[in-house]
């Protein structure tokens, strides 16, 4: 899941980085209000964690353009300030929740795994495809009631497929979403082959239908229709 954090203090922006990353987030960040909208337009972000005191501009108008271009992104508001009306416009202009500093990283993280689940799976744990189901607190997969064990980046390749289903992905896109934002430079995606491969293969040995269609060189399609 890739994810955009916009916060001035240095100390706490590297402290969220480390430890969503840690959970296996794709982090970019920014640490400033300019810098936050350059950032913004990037990627399609599953979610943006900005602060709304920024040296330079306010956060609030930050989401204004990000839901302006982006509606289905998830958006969480952190700020030192715990006011009623900064918490109300920033329901208002689309965000999904609220945080005052201080805060617990796990609890930072409980907020986003919500939000995606309600963004992505309509606030559902249990991930169903076809015989496929993913709990997205534990990781765990299994197909059929057996249990796969997966990588994580195995893992984060599987719910990107289930996300997207009968949609045609790019291998540049797969590789961004599980490798973060530099990938697209790559030379080569040879590499995301492997890791897809296995995956593949790990499903089909539990009895997992081949959902996986290929369009050699290019990327795959991940459906359940013949």
């Amino acid at each position: 899941m890739k994810v955009l954090l916009i916060e001035d203090e240095p100390l706490l922006l590297n402290t969220m980085k480390v430890y969503l990353e840690t959970e296996g987030y794709v982090v970019t960040t920014a640490a400033t209000f300019r810098n936050g909208l350059e950032k913004m337009y990037d990627y399609d972000y599953d979610c943006v964690v900005v602060d709304i005191g920024l040296p330079d501009g306010n956060g609030l108008d930050l989401i204004r353009q990000l839901k302006a271009h982006q509606a289905q992104t998830g958006i969480i508001i952190v700020s030192a300030r715990d006011s009623l009306h900064d918490k109300l416009t920033g329901l208002e202009l689309g965000s999904d929740d609220y945080l005052t500093k201080p805060f617990h990283l796990p609890e930072l993280n409980a907020r986003i795994k919500s939000v995606l689940r309600r963004r992505l799976y309509g606030g559902q744990n249990q991930i169903h495809f076809g015989k496929i189901t993913i709990n997205s607190h534990t990781h765990q997969v299994d197909v059929a009631g057996q249990l796969v064990l997966l990588t994580e980046k195995e893992y984060q390749i599987l719910l990107f497929f289930v996300a997207n289903p009968d949609r045609f992905l790019t291998k540049a896109a797969i590789a961004e979403f599980v490798w973060g934002d530099h990938m697209d430079l790559a030379n080569s995606h040879d590499f995301l082959y492997t890791h897809i491969k296995n995956l593949r293969k790990k499903l089909i040995e539990k009895g997992c239908p081949d959902y996986l269609r290929t369009r050699y060189g290019v990327g795959y399609l991940f459906t359940a229709h013949p």
